[in-house]
């Protein structure tokens, strides 16, 4: 399993310059708001994917006044990560001492899942997020569905050029058409086989988190109708894409559809039932990739007080620990997560305080 045992962090942020060894099971991270917390998370989750859960810029990553902000880890395997992000220059990812040319190594290495206010956009928000999250656990456990995912975004980016110049009987569209459907058919199977080991893995956690019965039921939507070749919805409907210059079916329309009963789950569901949903949803995609390919991910917690009231924030605590998976979690009151109560696991507590740790 991934575990953080060495973690430094230099002008990242507000954080001058961090470096901690983390337990192996539990670590909180408390402090003042504004001190650094999440800051620590975040710099975690820019190793492991490239990218912020906060900001698509890069610029506001960098602490104020200093041209670049470095990340290091050493694992548990004595695997060594070292990220270097400049202003005016490109991203320099380290693994071993070797430059990588993307996060594919090391987003394998080092799988992070995030649970934080943002996280219950997979709820509340568009379909663009819950594909993300679904595809999160596709990349881990489906060598090939990195490839065949690349390859859709090819197709349909050639396609919508195509449909937006008006060459709607072009020789060239009819190819991508046909290439677009190969691909897409095998981003489907991928996401359709993870969904169906994922869906009971949820509805056991959610149920136990929930403390009785729900009417909650999840469905994964693949983004055309069932039952026929995505190459022949794109010919029946070419003259819509026409007047959209888009792709309006495919495997960038797949969703997952929450309900309860007949509505929409957002419809019926209170804001506390569906921070449980997201929170289930995470868990089981960490139970997922244990199952699968042996091996836990690190959950990095955001102010996990302010998200749950003390019974749920103890049951989802519980059913992280479950899964032995090495915790990040941030508070700003010390004493909101007990670690008397995980006596099992391993804790550790770090004091976050303008942008040092003081104890």
């Amino acid at each position: 399993m991934p575990s953080i045992d060495k973690l430094q962090i230099i002008n990242f942020r507000n954080l001058s310059e961090i470096s901690l060894s983390p337990s192996r099971g539990v670590n909180l991270i408390y402090g003042r708001n504004g001190s650094g917390k999440t800051s620590l998370l975040e710099a975690l989750y820019v190793m492991s994917s490239g990218k912020s859960f906060r900001s698509a810029l890069v610029d506001p990553l960098i602490k104020a006044g200093e041209p670049e902000a470095t990340v290091y880890v050493c694992t548990g395997e004595n695997a060594k990560f070292g990220l270097s992000k400049r202003r005016h220059n490109k991203t320099q990812l380290r693994v071993n001492g070797e430059n990588q040319k993307n996060w594919d190594q090391v987003a394998r290495a080092l799988p992070v899942l995030v649970i934080d206010s943002g996280a219950f956009e997979l709820f509340e928000g568009g379909p663009r997020t819950r594909r993300r999250f679904l595809d999160w656990g596709v990349f881990h456990v489906e060598p090939t569905f990195l490839e065949n995912w690349r390859r859709t975004a090819k197709c349909l980016s050639n396609r919508n050029s195509l449909l937006k110049s008006g060459l709607s009987n072009s020789d060239e569209l009819r190819a991508w058409d046909v290439e677009l459907s190969i691909v897409a058919h095998a981003v489907d199977k991928a996401r359709a086989a993870y969904f169906a080991e994922l869906l009971p893995l949820f509805e056991r956690i959610y149920t136990q988190l929930v403390g009785g019965h729900t009417h909650l039921s999840v469905e994964y939507k693949r983004g055309w109708p069932e039952g026929g070749a995505l190459e022949e919805w794109l010919l029946a409907n070419r003259a819509i894409d026409m007047r959209y210059g888009s792709t309006q079916a495919g495997p960038h329309r797949a969703d997952l559809e929450m309900k309860v009963g007949r509505r929409k789950a957002t419809e019926r569901l209170s804001r506390g039932q569906a921070k449980l949903v997201v929170c289930a949803l995470k868990i089981a995609q960490g139970e997922l990739l244990s199952a699968a390919v042996g091996q836990r991910c690190l959950y990095l917690v955001d102010d996990l007080p302010a998200e749950l009231d003390s019974l749920n924030r103890k049951r989802v605590m519980e059913h992280l620990l479950t899964l032995g998976s090495q915790l990040f979690v941030t508070s700003v009151d010390a004493e909101a997560v007990d670690l008397n109560e995980f006596q099992k696991a391993e804790t550790a507590r770090f004091h976050v305080e303008r942008g040092i740790i003081i104890s």
